[in-house]
């Protein structure tokens, strides 16, 4: 839908979106054992975003958000037009065109597993897999600029 014109510039169509790359990748627990690397799953932008940073300030101050310095705004999940951009396991493992798809899977839905290099198959995270998030800016005449990783291990249920 078209964001409210509170919300909506030409300016912001044309400069909003930030251009930051992440991606997600994958190591089960067989991968690391094997001493294998990990599998990029995800490439995607946040330009690629429906929604700017400004449009997201703008929306949690004129709903009376009292946003401060070093608040946390969540994005939501980074995905884009192709496959390669789909950024959760869910989209990844749709079947179809990603844009055309529901936001939830229904039941009876087919889906395609992502096949790891050990044969093992994933619809969803597994007891044992590592995530691995990673992120920059980069652009051909400028250095990059890193922004570290994220790496958390899928603990067995208590």
């Amino acid at each position: 839908p078209q964001p409210l014109p509170y919300l909506d510039s030409e300016y912001n169509r044309s400069h909003g979106g930030i251009d930051i790359t992440v991606e997600a990748s994958l190591a089960s627990a067989d991968m690391r054992t094997r001493g294998m690397s990990p599998v990029r799953l995800s490439k995607g932008s946040f330009k690629d975003m429906y929604w700017t940073i400004g449009q997201m300030l703008a929306h949690h101050a004129s709903n009376g958000c009292n946003m401060q310095p070093g608040d946390l705004l969540g994005s939501g999940t980074i995905s884009g037009p192709k496959r390669e951009n789909r950024g959760c396991l869910l989209e990844l493992t749709w079947d179809g065109d990603p844009m055309g798809s529901p936001p939830t899977v229904a039941p009876g839905t087919q889906r395609t597993p992502i096949k790891l290099p050990t044969g093992e198959e994933r619809k969803f995270l597994a007891d044992g897999d590592e995530v691995i998030l990673r992120a920059y800016c980069e652009r051909e005449g400028f250095r990059r600029i890193g922004f570290g990783e994220c790496r958390g291990i899928i603990e067995p249920a208590r």
